[in-house]
């Protein structure tokens, strides 16, 4: 029996930040898989380096039986963008430093790329001296996402991004895409190249519940979980919520998680005085089922851009495995899946009225209306958003 490839996995977030790559990674070491995983410091979503860390300039640890080669991390990003791009230089130095070291013992190396695509440029180079093959599952597409994080389009810039991520695609030998729009703006760069999709699947099952119960409230209750960063928009969607909760004080929005905009949040829902909102703050993975549990609607949102309306929100794929309606306030993919498989309600994202008509009206069709959603919801994963499935399809691509 042959035996099974050396894999090394690059990703800038890996355990015990909470991102699906640790499922992966987990499932393919329970399959023999022989897997290293080179990442940062862990630090996210807070921008400071987690307990029982320090901030070396290189170090290993053993997880799950996955060996894991750390290199350092920029303090500080989640509220300064000067912060956020040294990251990213450091990240590309430190990482192509921290990769040259550990050398040529692979046979696969799969980049797992949420955030920005120069995470890449360690491993291209590994390519580039040893011929190791790449597969990269792409999670942000670029560059399409430097935009859409505020930076203005200039003949200098585009230039700069468009060899920056054609070389990189260039020498990826497999792209796989967690959004199946992705794969229209990285054509281009690599015209003609098979882009196969494999979506995320749902980290937080009903399965997982272990961490007791929470009461959100006696009312009827929405909940957003996860970053409450500007990409949200939830500024619009707790105005909206304010024009319902004017005149209904029996429905409440509950926002759990943490992010750079959430001290914005707060004091808009104080100033403009929004009746029914809570903020929670960040919970641990293994808590949010329970509040996923003591939720009637849960709420998936992103802001009115061309790049956000191609993305699927891992959040969505959570809330389907817990059966729960979607309120969804945004455009593109997910707002043409709620409506194809009729799993909740949808509104535009810059549309107030349309967002305050949504709260009312799954307001009103509590009950038997609501299990309808549901039960759609649960179709929905079972047969788009199995996880043996897309797992199998990711092995299969090393």
């Amino acid at each position: 029996m042959p035996e099974k490839p050396r894999v090394l996995l690059i990703a800038e977030r890996f355990y015990p930040e909470e991102f699906i790559i640790n499922d992966l990674a987990a499932e393919w070491a329970a399959r023999g898989l022989r897997l290293e995983v080179l990442t940062q410091i862990p630090s996210y979503p807070a921008g400071k380096v987690f307990p029982g860390y320090s901030n070396k300039f290189f170090s290993r640890e053993t997880w799950k039986g996955i060996f894991i080669a750390r290199f350092f991390t920029v303090p500080g990003y989640r509220d300064s963008l000067f912060f956020k791009l040294l990251n990213y230089f450091s990240f590309v130095v430190a990482g192509s430093l921290a990769a040259l070291r550990l050398g040529r013992e692979y046979d696969r190396i799969f980049i797992y790329q949420t955030g920005p695509l120069t995470q890449a440029l360690p491993v291209v180079l590994l390519r580039k001296l040893y011929g190791i093959p790449i597969t990269i599952w792409v999670q942000d597409v670029w560059p399409d996402m430097v935009y859409a994080y505020g930076f203005k389009k200039n003949r200098l810039l585009d230039l700069f991004l468009d060899v920056l991520v054609g070389f990189i695609y260039r020498n990826c030998d497999t792209i796989a895409v967690s959004c199946a729009g992705f794969a229209k703006s990285i054509e281009p760069y690599v015209p003609g190249k098979p882009m196969p999709h494999f979506p995320n699947w749902p980290t937080v099952t009903p399965a997982q519940a272990g961490e007791g119960t929470v009461k959100l409230s006696d009312k009827f209750n929405f909940t957003f979980a996860g970053n409450v960063g500007k990409f949200q928009n939830l500024a619009n969607v707790i105005r909206g919520f304010g024009l319902a909760s004017a005149g209904n004080d029996s429905i409440q929005l509950n926002i759990v998680g943490d992010g750079s905009d959430l001290e914005r949040l707060k004091k808009i829902a104080a100033d403009e005085k929004v009746r029914g909102v809570v903020f929670w703050g960040r919970k641990k993975q293994a808590e949010m089922p329970a509040y996923f549990n003591a939720s009637d609607v849960m709420i998936v949102s992103l802001c009115d851009q061309p790049v956000l309306a191609l993305t699927v929100p891992a959040k969505f794929q959570a809330y389907l495995a817990f059966g729960k309606p979607v309120f969804a306030v945004m455009n593109g993919e997910v707002n043409a899946i709620v409506k194809r498989y009729g799993t909740g309600l949808c509104a535009a994202p810059d549309d107030l009225d349309g967002i305050r008509d949504g709260f009312i009206r799954f307001y009103d069709e509590r009950g038997k209306g609501l299990e309808a959603y549901s039960a759609n919801s649960r179709t929905l994963l079972e047969t788009v958003y199995d996880r043996s499935k897309i797992i199998d399809g990711l092995t299969g691509l090393l």
